[in-house]
């Protein structure tokens, strides 16, 4: 393949990443792109989102907050802090974060941690996202092993791709992490030449499967990271919206001895609104001390303004109001789609109620999810791919939907058209 071959094939990609009409270039950008560059590909969800815009079609794919409960008021009204500390919050700020904003998730998420945490301990971050790339900078090297959850987060999966991991999946059920089969993992992956970094999981509602890690074995797994020498990632972005049933106590609340073996991420994304793009990290603080050092290095500081704008927010009182809120309204929401796949889905149908989060996860025996992709956008409707969620692209006749971001009659709309498109394939 010659120079203009390459770079009209480059060119395509970008005109189909991106929708625009690109201009042809001399440059064979192959010869000169570093190894991630080259074998880096687009997240299989945001990939999938280009056929949610056709018109007409009904998308359970995103998994999106609803637009229509953002605190947009509210907001106007923690606005002011522009008027009042404007020249401050209009600097650079710590790279660590804005100080009031951390004194106040130090202080809110108290009784979910175990204790306050403390200032050196906790990083904020532009959207989890960061937060996630930041770790595995610090901890991977080209070619180091991550323990997995089968299915899990493709954005989690994407960067640490980017970061040269390779993967251990262990699977999940209806409660979460299958914890016992993670000796024989560790043990098997060891001798088979992994070094293992660190263990991802995603405890509460997970994406997609909806699970929760039952208390019993987020005891377990801190018994077995401690035993094999392993740090835990507790990635906890959907925990606050819960709908049925008790919280589960955080695996770091459960780190008695302070070991800072586990490391804890949240965000205000699923909770106030995804435009803020401030979530945090907490950790130990030498490690945390890593991943300021990083950040320093690549975007100095997470917006002081957004920060500023949230802590604000928080202060006049407004968050502690508006969960109720939303948890009654994504309540609702869970509860018509429920119905409405009980309704319409064929009855081999197999998926179990979330009690929080954002996500069904479900399985329809003897169907390739791939294929009924395009059945469904013909239909109208659209859904996330089960391969997209596991390491190893298995999980074929799974599919996830969200029931967060569609209005209740887009619910029921949407699962008439997916089951009409499965009774098309003829299975």
């Amino acid at each position: 393949m010659d120079a203009v071959d390459i770079n009209i094939q480059n060119n395509s990609y970008y005109e189909n990443l991106f929708g625009g009409i690109f201009v042809m270039s001399t440059v064979n950008w192959d010869s000169r792109l570093s190894d991630i560059a080259l074998n880096v590909k687009p997240s299989p969800i945001r990939a999938l989102l280009k056929y949610t815009k056709t018109p007409g079609v009904i998308s359970f794919a995103g998994g999106n907050p609803d637009p229509e409960v953002f605190p947009v008021d509210e907001f106007f009204e923690a606005a002011g802090i522009l008027k009042r500390e404007g020249k401050d919050v209009l600097q650079y700020g710590a790279t660590d974060g804005y100080k009031p904003l951390k004194e106040y998730i130090a202080k809110w998420m108290a009784n979910r941690m175990g204790r306050e945490t403390k200032p050196e301990e906790m990083l904020i971050t532009t959207g989890s996202q960061e937060g996630m790339d930041l770790l595995c900078s610090v901890l991977l090297n080209d070619g180091d092993t991550i323990i997995v959850e089968g299915p899990t987060y493709p954005g989690a999966l994407h960067a640490m791709r980017n970061r040269g991991a390779r993967f251990l999946s262990v699977p999940c059920d209806k409660d979460g992490l299958c914890v016992d089969l993670l000796p024989q993992v560790i043990e098997q992956g060891r001798k088979d030449g992994h070094k293992i970094k660190f263990i991802y999981t995603i405890v509460n509602f997970q994406n997609p499967s909806g699970a929760v890690l039952s208390e019993e074995r987020r005891a377990k797994l801190l018994e077995i990271a401690e035993k094999y020498d392993l740090i835990i990632f507790e990635d906890d972005p959907y925990g606050h919206l819960r709908y049925d049933g008790q919280h589960v106590p955080t695996i770091f609340s459960m780190d008695k001895k302070q070991s800072g073996r586990v490391v804890y991420a949240c965000s205000f994304s699923k909770i106030l609104a995804p435009g803020t793009r401030v979530a945090w990290i907490v950790g130990d603080p030498a490690l945390m001390q890593k991943l300021v050092m990083i950040k320093q290095g690549t975007n100095l500081c997470s917006s002081v303004v957004a920060q500023a704008l949230v802590y604000e927010y928080c202060r006049l009182g407004h968050l502690d109001g508006f969960l109720p809120k939303i948890i009654s309204h994504y309540a609702k929401k869970r509860n018509e789609m429920d119905a409405a796949f009980k309704k319409y889905l064929p009855s081999n149908t197999l998926y179990h109620t979330p009690e929080g989060g954002f996500f069904f996860w479900l399985r329809v025996p003897g169907i390739d999810s791939n294929e009924l992709f395009m059945k469904a956008i013909e239909h109208g409707v659209a859904f996330v791919t089960g391969p997209s969620f596991y390491v190893d692209g298995s999980g074929l006749d799974f599919m996830r939907t969200c029931f967060t971001f569609a209005q209740p009659e887009q619910i029921s709309e949407g699962a008439k058209r997916l089951g009409e498109a499965i009774k098309s394939l003829g299975r």
